[in-house]
């Protein structure tokens, strides 16, 4: 994937110079201004910020310094034509990796960007290592920096280490397994057993034996002693996912479990003891289960001594990409895959999806752009089908674009083509509208490189004329 690089000048011709001399190595934007500048940098990780000194009105060291307090600061360069030492000195103080004198030298330019490029990227690395290597303390599967995330970080780290039952709320899919799994890891209970029970798989004949065990002839088909998941949870944690799906009954001797720290198997009249840490999740509601009758309210209190409740993803957009990237990584390996990466298209595809299937959605999404990938990056072509569809204005889908048989749509004559080259060229071209003419984004969604693009557009000058 292509570094970002943002160029800030109010010239238009060095603006334009300098993209034309970069568009090859870099996913370029230039912009006029700071106002500009500070808006794409809050929708987009940009790598490297290049900006004129002096912005109209605003100086570029007011930016730099805005760049530096986001929470993933480009490497700032600063260029001028006005330039000194003490200049420089300041613009280092601000945060600058460089200081350029105008008139610029664009090889100068171009190797001190490969420069930067390079050094973020051995830091990245080192980044990524140290997080490796660093115990995480039974959070080490749960993805997000999102401000939505850091509260329930923390909450975790202060309520694992007591005994209180733990009620996770939240849709299905959101991780709430994961969390009840930190909250035991980072317990004194980690030596013990994690025993996880689906709720909503079991029959109300089959959850109390479950449960809590049955004793031999107890009832038909029992035909030895069985010990239950609590006895199993033994000095260690049970989760209970799906706690709203058990009936009125059960509800009922597992308030009394609860209470009483003690089970009695089915068949038998003898309590046992259990030391056992409860953490149970739910995507219903339980308060309004409770109003409506189909949940005890003396449970619920039982239950919902802390609370924890995980916002679906589509309130946590900010995670979606280091969510992705890990699960790449994650699923080549499974997968038996070489190494691979995400575009940027591919990503903004992601970054602007609801997840109604959350977490769980996502990972099986990058799951099906990994095993379908060719090549050493996923694309949007490479994912799911349903992520390229929707109404009105969808996204491309070259199989959709080539669809369409006239030539209309290009502005050129009505005379019907139904030729490769044809196809190929609207197909390139809806790219380029979707992508407001970015050719690197343009190529990334059609699955070819930059050159490629660039290739194709000169063969076709007449109907890629505005793109040149």
């Amino acid at each position: 994937m292509l570094p970002l690089l943002l160029i800030v000048d109010d010239e238009k011709s060095t603006r334009d110079a300098l993209r034309l001399a970069l568009e090859d190595d870099y996913e370029v934007y230039a912009v006029a201004d700071g106002k500009a500048a500070r808006a794409l940098m809050d929708s987009e990780p940009v790598d490297i910020l290049l900006t004129d000194l002096r912005l109209g009105g605003e100086s570029g060291m007011a930016l730099i310094d805005y760049a530096q307090g986001l929470p993933q600061p480009p490497t700032c360069i600063m260029m001028t034509a006005y330039g000194s030492a003490d200049t420089a000195a300041e613009a280092r103080r601000h945060g600058a990796y460089y200081f350029l004198t105008k008139p610029l030298n664009l090889d100068e330019v171009e190797l001190l960007l490969r420069r930067a490029a390079h050094t973020r990227s051995l830091e990245a690395s080192n980044r990524e290592l140290t997080t490796r290597l660093q115990p995480t303390g039974g959070l080490d599967r749960m993805l997000g920096d999102s401000p939505q995330m850091q509260p329930i970080f923390n909450r975790i780290r202060q309520v694992a280490p007591t005994t209180a039952t733990v009620l996770i709320e939240g849709e299905t899919g959101t991780g709430k397994e994961l969390v009840a799994r930190a909250i035991h890891s980072l317990s004194a209970r980690s030596k013990g057993r994690f025993v996880a029970v689906n709720c909503a798989a079991l029959s109300p004949q089959l959850m109390e034996s479950e449960l809590f065990g049955h004793e031999k002839g107890s009832f038909t088909g029992a035909v030895q002693r069985r010990i239950g998941r609590f006895e199993e949870a033994d000095g260690g944690t049970i989760f209970l996912d799906e706690i709203g799906e058990i009936d009125i009954p059960t509800q009922v001797k597992l308030l009394r479990v609860l209470a009483e720290r003690s089970i009695e198997r089915v068949g038998s009249n003898s309590p046992i003891a259990v030391n056992v840490r409860v953490v149970a999740a739910t995507n219903r509601n339980l308060a309004e289960m409770v109003k409506q009758g189909t949940f005890r309210l003396d449970l619920y209190q039982r239950l919902n001594v802390i609370s924890l409740h995980l916002p679906p993803l589509r309130e946590r957009a900010g995670d979606v990409v280091l969510m992705a990237n890990a699960f790449v990584q994650e699923l080549c390996r499974e997968n038996n895959k070489s190494p691979k990466s995400l575009t940027r298209p591919a990503l903004d595809l992601l970054r602007h999806f609801d997840w109604p299937g959350n977490v769980r959605q996502l990972r099986t999404a990058i799951e099906h752009g990994v095993v379908m990938s060719s090549s050493s990056e996923i694309t949007p072509a490479d994912l799911p089908e349903y992520l390229l569809g929707g109404g009105g204005s969808a996204p491309l889908h070259p199989h959709t674009v080539a669809q369409s048989h006239t030539r209309t749509d290009f502005g050129l004559d009505s005379t019907p083509c139904f030729n490769l080259q044809y196809i190929e060229q609207r197909t390139i071209l809806r790219a380029l509208e979707h992508t407001r003419g970015n050719k690197s984004a343009a190529a990334g969604l059609l699955g070819i490189n930059r050159r490629t693009l660039q290739r194709k557009l000169a063969e076709a000058r007449e109907v890629f004329s505005r793109y040149l």
